[in-house]
């Protein structure tokens, strides 16, 4: 197995196309985490970068995770603080709108219209850099208040020149952004893989050595601290990742296929033949998505609560202190791990599945796009009876899709709150951070098997190596 996997490496590099594309990706990644290590002029990175270390297993909650998507940027106070995801999140947000509306859902039908809407989405990653730049700016003059227990300065700028500071952090922090999505989308047309999302895996990726180190301190304590884990620990732990990476190979390729028979047409002089092909609906259609929407919108709340009882119990009346106390005893229910918490996550992540499907699949579109190329489902009518039917399939297949889902973004909240697991340990049980790994290693692996096949060299993917297809 391990042989024949290291022989089809050694096959990429014969191939004088998919090796420079290996070596031009290698090389775009190397440069992107250069910009989780240059700090931004001004700012005490070496403070904040003892105090993340001080901290054994790393940071949890909102904090981490944004550390984690920024490949320890945000450690660092480095030019890719911000790292991908105003990217990310102007693609998702023109996506749903290009679906609600009709002026860019016109658009992108048109000739050149998906170049144009890609334009929009980078001139949106702007206005965000900047937003969340100038937040960020803010937020590091006082770090104590994101940065629970950090005791210093980081911003060395003299307080009256504090807005030559934000307006310098600003332009870096959008500027490196900036460069991280060029990057990917350079490695997109020049290298394997899609870029945008390898930018992020390799961040990921950039926390093993952190996770290592967590992870032998839970079998190997310091002298002066007992060990909680034991053999047994261990081979829990090894079944269960086992147990997750091989769940989410599956439903990250798992698709119905839906049958479709071609009849016979002619169009001018030309008769195209009839045929057999079929529709394949993915049964995790989402992705990720569902979670990262949940997750960014309950880190809000709580927050807000918090805040809002701090305020109320300040004041000097009955009726704000009981206000206060309220909104302190929400905010604690909601917090990471809480039973509410879980819940409502659960329930979030359920809704945007069927959310986002809603909104990029277009069943009326797809039924008519069949009708007109003389396409039918056999034993269902063209038209509104094939709508029909393609939604209700899509609808069941959904729900098996965002139950596993809810149970992979699950896993490492329960393994860090209910066992004391660290936090950058956990990460990698599940959550968004396995479901992007194994998506874009999986869809990186499928592109360098295409390259070989097409040179007739066996892939990853043939029988006898990576069982995986379906």
């Amino acid at each position: 197995m391990l042989a024949a996997i290291a022989n089809t490496f050694s096959n990429c590099f014969k191939i004088p196309e998919l090796k420079s594309r290996i070596l031009f990706t290698l090389i775009v990644l190397a440069i992107c985490r250069l910009a989780a290590f240059v700090r931004i002029p001004g700012l005490n990175g070496e403070a904040l970068t003892a105090f993340f270390a001080s901290q054994r297993g790393g940071a949890g909650g909102v904090l981490g995770m944004y550390s984690l998507f920024t490949g320890g940027a945000l450690e660092h106070c480095a030019v890719g603080a911000l790292g991908i995801m105003p990217y990310i999140s102007a693609t998702i947000i023109v996506q749903l709108l290009t679906a609600v509306v009709p002026t860019l859902s016109k658009l992108a039908r048109e000739e050149g219209g998906r170049t144009k809407i890609i334009q929009y989405g980078r001139y949106l990653t702007v206005l965000l850099c900047l937003g969340q730049g100038l937040f960020m700016a803010i937020q590091w003059e006082n770090p104590g208040n994101i940065f629970s227990g950090f005791v210093g300065q980081l911003v060395l700028y003299d307080p009256s020149h504090i807005w030559f500071y934000r307006i310098q952090t600003v332009l870096v922090l959008t500027t490196g952004t900036m460069l991280l999505m060029w990057l990917g989308e350079q490695i997109t047309d020049r290298g394997i893989g899609n870029g945008v999302s390898l930018v992020i895996t390799i961040g990921i990726l950039a926390r093993l050595p952190q996770a290592g180190v967590a992870l032998k301190d839970m079998f190997f304590p310091n002298a002066e601290i007992a060990a909680r884990f034991n053999f047994g620990h261990a081979i829990a732990l090894l079944f269960l990742l086992a147990g997750v990476i091989a769940g989410v190979i599956a439903i990250t390729q798992a698709q119905r296929k839906i049958p479709v028979q071609y009849a016979q047409r002619a169009v001018g002089r030309k008769v195209y033949s009839g045929g057999t092909s079929f529709m394949p609906l993915r049964v995790n259609y989402a992705g990720v998505m569902p979670i990262i929407f949940a997750q960014a919108i309950l880190m809000f709340p709580q927050k807000l609560l918090d805040l809002a009882g701090q305020t109320f119990l300040r004041l000097n009346n009955q009726g704000a202190k009981l206000v206060g106390e309220i909104c302190h005893t929400l905010a604690v229910k909601l917090n990471e791990g809480g039973f509410w918490y879980l819940l409502l996550y659960s329930l979030m992540i359920l809704f945007f599945s069927y959310f986002w499907v809603a909104t990029q699949f277009n069943e009326l579109q797809i039924a008519d796009d069949l009708k007109k190329n003389g396409g039918y489902i056999p034993g269902v009518r063209p038209g509104q009876a094939t709508s029909e039917y393609l939604h209700n399939a899509m609808s069941r297949i959904t729900l098996a899709g965002a139950i596993f889902l809810t149970i992979i973004a699950v896993i490492p909240i329960l393994l860090s709150r209910a066992l004391n697991i660290p936090p950058a340990v956990a990460t990698f049980f599940g959550g968004t951070s396995m479901l992007i790994m194994v998506g874009v290693l999986l869809d990186t692996m499928r592109q360098m098997e295409t390259h070989l096949l097409m040179r007739h060299y066996d892939g990853f993917l043939k029988k006898g190596k990576l069982r995986g297809r379906f």
